[in-house]
């Protein structure tokens, strides 16, 4: 199998790189003569996804019903944030019923509330349904189980300790000095976060996320979103939605979060008319779809994309149905037998899902690795990819935009994929296998920058590049030439304790993906470290600027901001736009205006053509 990929690999860099193209590097190597003579097998996962074993899968005991607890027969989990435990909360009238929260330290909490009706049955790969309304008082004073999902390696750790298909909740975090016995003067803005973890991962109840701090110090409401992952969420096995299951249903649910806070957010002191949808990776991905799905945009006001994996491609419904086959094939089930597939259990779904996520990287799709399942695009919900909905203008431009990266992005995923070290011609094995044709050009961009033997910097570097920074930066631009307001910012702080990131002990060296994560939700010690006193102010500073767009659309606007952000006279973050020199907001103890960085090579990227 492995001398098959690379032979595989041989043929096609001998289709892409013609006998009369130029093939020699500066050095005088002939690059297709030397990938000839490289060992086999080079494209191989050192071990394949495992099911965690310690995590417990939750069964709904009543498909169809939300779990309707009276206040006098709570069954908490006394695991999830014991600080709510019999703590006094406030009790709030939504259009489906009555909801007591929790009132602790920093906000106002309303935990696992069911925005649709449970997944699960026949009804497990449907579009989500309106919740039923339930006849006595919710307790919303612990989350419920995440979204099924499994882990393996360096994040099992983080991984949720329930799941369940009956996963379709959201919590709502609301500042603690709003009086609920009496109605706000003015409604707060609402900041909707949606999670990452590569849309088979994740939960709005992860620790990394909690809202409350978030909440408090921008006076927002903050409402944080789960939704079905992997193989529940995004299955692909047909057309026909009544005989298959059609995917897209994670995004689907997402829409429906948000419609349900359209209906009920007020009742909670939040605005309707002001909702910032924000989230990182696959949550910035979801934003950037519903920036485009046309029927997302009357239900939020602005957006903040936080590294957006602009470059890695959404599948084509001919990709979908092929991962769909691989699927049922897993099973033992017909693509085409619906029922079949509705009959397993959610741990064989689950364990498919992970079977079907490939061990082998395919030469010719190599990004896949990092995005096995997730949104595609049907011809209806989803028309385009992303990059191109942006570069063309098929988005919704009259929306304020705040984007941004980490300076090191890449880091985390080659060194997640790459646990030994990656010598010089097996990098150009692999440059030459996602890049085909345009290999060369960025062979002789990016090998005479790094002269280690080990070249996992250079991938990691091309990484952030390509599929982060410069796309991003171009779709800004683009966005900015239609009229549309745009913000940039890059993530540059090197956290000071090597402790960070739990286990990922080189990220602490590193800006990595998803490191301003613990300065947004002042979650450092979840992350396994401990802020410095400059980078505690860095984590003020950056709230301060999410808050201001929050209120305004505008993340240097002093209306509306605390009176210690106004105390702090934060360095101004200019539009992104020429007429500024393309400035940016960079983030670290020292937050800064400054000139895009790295755009010599952006420019490279963007004549390169190939976003």
């Amino acid at each position: 199998m492995e001398s098959w990929h690379c032979l595989l690999l041989l043929c096609s860099l001998s289709l892409v790189l013609p006998s009369g193209e130029a093939t020699k590097n500066d050095d005088g190597i002939d690059l297709v003569s030397f990938l000839r003579r490289i060992y086999p097998g080079l494209l191989v996962r050192d071990e394949p996804f495992i099911i965690n074993g310690d995590f417990e899968i939750n069964s709904p005991e009543e498909p169809g019903r939300p779990e309707v607890l009276s206040i006098t027969e709570q069954t908490k989990d006394k695991s999830f944030n014991q600080d709510t435990n019999e703590a006094p909360g406030p009790v709030v009238l939504t259009k489906d019923g009555q909801i007591k929260g929790v009132t602790v330290d920093k906000a106002h909490i309303f935990y696992g509330i069911p925005y649709a009706d449970p997944p699960v049955g026949a009804y497990r790969w449907k579009p989500p349904r309106p919740v039923s309304p339930w006849p006595t008082v919710y307790d919303a004073s612990f989350p419920r189980a995440a979204c099924m999902q499994a882990c393996s390696g360096p994040i099992t750790e983080e991984c949720p300790r329930k799941v369940s298909e009956d996963c379709l909740y959201l919590n709502i975090f609301v500042p603690v000095d709003v009086n609920f016995s009496s109605p706000l003067r003015s409604p707060l803005p609402v900041m909707v976060w949606i999670h990452g973890g590569d849309f088979i991962a994740g939960s709005a109840s992860k620790p990394l996320y909690d809202g409350r701090f978030i909440s408090n110090f921008t006076h927002t409401v903050v409402v944080s979103v789960d939704y079905r992952l992997g193989a529940f969420g995004f299955l692909v096995s047909g057309k026909d939605p009544h005989a298959s299951t059609t995917g897209n249903y994670g995004i689907l649910d997402q829409q429906a979060a948000l419609l349900w806070v359209q209906r009920n957010i007020a009742v909670f002191g939040g605005d309707p008319g002001k909702v910032t949808i924000f989230g990182e990776s696959a949550g910035a991905q979801s934003v950037s779809l519903h920036l485009m799905i046309q029927s997302s945009k009357p239900l939020f006001k602005q957006a903040v994309l936080q590294s957006l994996p602009f470059s890695i491609p959404l599948k084509t419904r001919h990709d979908a149905l092929k991962l769909g086959k691989g699927f049922a094939k897993q099973t033992n089930c017909s693509v085409s037998n619906i029922v079949c597939l509705l009959s397993l259990t959610p741990q064989a779904v689950l364990a498919a899902q992970m079977k079907t996520s490939s061990k082998i990287v395919n030469p010719f799709r190599f990004l896949e690795v990092f995005e096995t399942w997730g949104p595609y695009i049907d011809g209806e919900l989803i028309k385009e990819q992303a990059v191109t909905a942006f570069l063309k203008g098929h988005w919704q431009k009259e929306k304020p935009v705040l984007l941004g990266t980490t300076s090191e992005e890449g880091v985390i995923f080659v060194y997640a994929v790459f646990n030994k070290p990656v010598s010089a011609v097996e990098s150009t094995v692999y440059i030459t296998a996602i890049f085909k044709q345009h290999a060369l050009r960025i062979l002789h961009k990016y090998l005479p920058l790094y002269r280690d033997a080990d070249r996992r910097d250079m991938l990691a570097q091309i990484v952030t590049d390509y599929i982060f920074l410069c796309p991003s930066r171009r779709s800004a631009r683009a966005g900015t030439a239609a009229g549309s307001g745009v913000w940039m910012y890059v993530f540059d702080h090197v956290a000071s304790d090597p402790r960070v990131w739990s286990g990922l002990t080189f990220c602490y060296q590193h800006a990595c993906h998803g490191a301003e994560l613990p300065f947004l939700f002042d979650s450092a010690p979840v992350a396994n470290f401990t802020m410095t006193l400059s980078e505690k102010l860095l984590s003020n500073r950056m709230l301060c600027y999410w808050g201001a767009f929050a209120h305004t659309g505008d993340p240097s606007s002093r209306a509306q901001q605390t009176t210690f952000c106004r105390e702090q006279r934060l360095p101004v973050w200019p539009r992104y736009s020429d007429n500024s020199g393309w400035l940016v907001m960079n983030l670290t103890v020292r937050s800064h205006a400054q000139v895009g960085t790295r755009s010599h090579i952006c420019d490279f990227w963007d004549k390169l053509g190939i976003y």
